[in-house]
């Protein structure tokens, strides 16, 4: 329950009265939040809303009641409490001076340098007079640098003196442990700070080149401005447009040489040039897809001095004036890449159009090439030995590894066992052959002839096989052109030479006639007649069957 006490009393107990009517005991929000940030808020009532008298001053009035400092009007004025004493660690916290110097060292044994400078950084921190040297690192010195004096109080003599910021000055040397150094230079602080302290600073110094340094140092490069010809736009407006060209090589200056059909294509997206050879069928050439591969090949260039070693067939870019260009390239004009001649007589429809549209060129008409290969030697073929067939013999200057001569197998399997018999004699001019009869057979299948001879007795003569199935050449015939015997070329009284001997056919079997007149058409007259009247004056129990004979 709240207590209110009647205005003027003094707050003391029993002065205050309880406030039945109040029900709000709680404090008012301080903490506000705007925009996810925390803002604290001024109370303007207090516990149980009650009003809170500091707060209704405005601001102007807090302002001055901040800056109000009240004097005394009466009295002897209070004496000012002192200063409080800063000790210099304090004073002097983080406050360094610092001067750029070096020092000589003595290089002994050396006939190529005597000494050689060596830049160091001196240090003096303030607060405690100590000092530090330090030599800047640097990058493959072959040197131990860095820290090369701890932080420390450096004695200035043998009386127990030590160096003190009095004694730091540029262009001045600080013997430290039997070693010079030389100041040369100091920061802005440190220079701020000699002058506030009423100290002279003399003229800063440069510190001298090191021997050594600059018998080590490389001499500066020199750069050549890039050019201003945008090459992505060149690869995104130029990407997969190429220029063809149909040339002849011209090789025949060489020893075999000969005129070659290449194609040469130019790259517009990097200005290079490919050129493929097209390869014909059965050439002997091993099928290189690529006679000079894809490059930037040089138009003009510079002449090599007398030093440069010819056996270098490398170019680089600075020897090179001038690379090959679309306007290099043009129909009816040889053109020489690499040392080797190409003359163009043809490109594709594209390669036109790009000359007409962007150029302003336009390429003349094909010329006419003769793209023939020379005569082809003709293989001549030895004389036929004897052994074998000829077919067969042939195939040993035909190929490396002989195979059989190819066979008709369909009429192999529509003549099988079809065999034409003749009667024939021998006509010699020996007495003792007379008399002599042969059969000769004809196989349909192969086209070979055998002649077999039925032995007679008390004849003195050994019958049997004559000649074993082979192919009869007719007389005059070549060895690159022979000309085989055929059905139609037997007939009654057609002389055969079989090998040197010369046989006469004087009989026939029926079947021989009846086969032939199935193929009329590719059988001579005379043969069909004479087949015709030999058959019909034979009786008629001496005819043969018509069927085939079975060998």
């Amino acid at each position: 329950m709240a207590f209110h006490r009647t205005h003027g009393l003094p707050f003391l107990p029993g002065n205050s009265f309880p406030d039945p009517a109040k029900s709000a005991f709680h404090r008012s929000q301080t903490l506000d939040y705007k925009n996810g940030y925390a803002l604290p808020r001024r109370p303007r009532v207090g516990i149980g809303q009650d009003p809170l008298l500091a707060n209704q001053l405005s601001q102007s009035e807090l302002d001055q009641l901040a800056s109000l400092y009240p004097t005394l009007t009466y009295g002897q004025p209070r004496p000012s409490a002192p200063s409080d004493f800063i000790p210099a660690h304090v004073a002097f916290d983080k406050k360094v001076l610092r001067f750029d110097g070096y020092f000589q060292q003595e290089v002994l044994g050396s006939p190529d340098e005597q000494y050689r400078v060596r830049p160091v950084v001196v240090f003096y921190y303030l607060e405690d007079d100590s000092m530090a040297v330090v030599e800047p690192a640097q990058e493959n010195s072959g040197l131990p640098q860095g820290k090369l004096i701890k932080r420390q109080r450096l004695p200035k003599n043998d009386q127990g003196d030590h160096y003190l910021w009095t004694d730091l000055n540029r262009a001045s040397d600080l013997c430290m442990y039997g070693t010079t150094y030389r100041l040369t230079h100091c920061d802005a602080f440190t220079q701020e700070f000699l002058e506030s302290q009423g100290v002279e600073l003399n003229e800063p110094e440069e510190i001298p080149a090191d021997p050594y340094t600059e018998r080590r140092a490389q001499p500066p490069r020199s750069y050549v401005t890039p050019s201003d010809f945008d090459r992505l736009r060149q690869f995104l407006t130029m990407d997969r447009k190429v220029l063809r060209f149909y040339a002849m090589w011209d090789h025949s200056d060489s020893l075999y040489g000969e005129t070659r059909a290449v194609i040469v294509q130019y790259y517009l997206v990097d200005d290079s040039v490919e050129i493929r050879e097209v390869h014909q069928p059965n050439s002997g050439r091993d099928p290189f897809p690529v006679l000079l591969r894809r490059q930037r090949v040089p138009k003009h260039t510079h002449a090599p001095a007398n030093s440069f070693p010819t056996c270098v067939l490398e170019i680089s870019d600075q020897e090179v004036r001038e690379y090959l260009s679309p306007r290099d390239f043009k129909i009816g004009e040889t053109i020489t890449i690499m040392g080797h001649r190409f003359l163009l007589y043809n490109c594709d429809k594209f390669t036109r159009h790009y000359y007409q549209e962007q150029l302003g060129e336009t390429h003349p008409a094909p010329l006419e090439v003769n793209k023939t290969q020379g005569e082809e030697a003709k293989m001549d073929i030895p004389p036929y030995n004897g052994f074998g067939s000829l077919e067969d013999s042939l195939q040993n200057c035909l190929s490396l590894i002989p195979e059989p001569p190819k066979k008709d197998l369909i009429k192999m399997l529509e003549n099988d066992h079809k065999v034409l018999r003749y009667e024939a004699r021998l006509d010699s001019q020996n007495p003792q052959d007379n008399g002599r009869r042969f059969v000769l057979s004809y196989y349909l299948a192969n086209d070979m002839i055998s002649i077999f001879e039925p032995p007679v007795r008390n004849s003195g003569i050994i019958g049997g096989k004559f000649l074993e199935k082979a192919r009869i050449p007719k007389p005059g015939s070549t060895m690159d052109n022979p000309i085989y015997y055929s059905p139609a070329d037997l007939f009654i009284g057609a002389r055969v030479e079989v090998f040197g001997h010369r046989f006469i056919l004087t009989d026939a079997d029926r079947y021989v006639l009846n086969y032939l007149e199935t193929i009329s058409e590719h059988i001579p007259e005379e043969t069909l007649s004479s087949l015709r009247q030999k058959l019909k004056d034979m009786p008629e129990h001496q005819s043969q069957p018509d069927e085939p004979q079975t060998v």
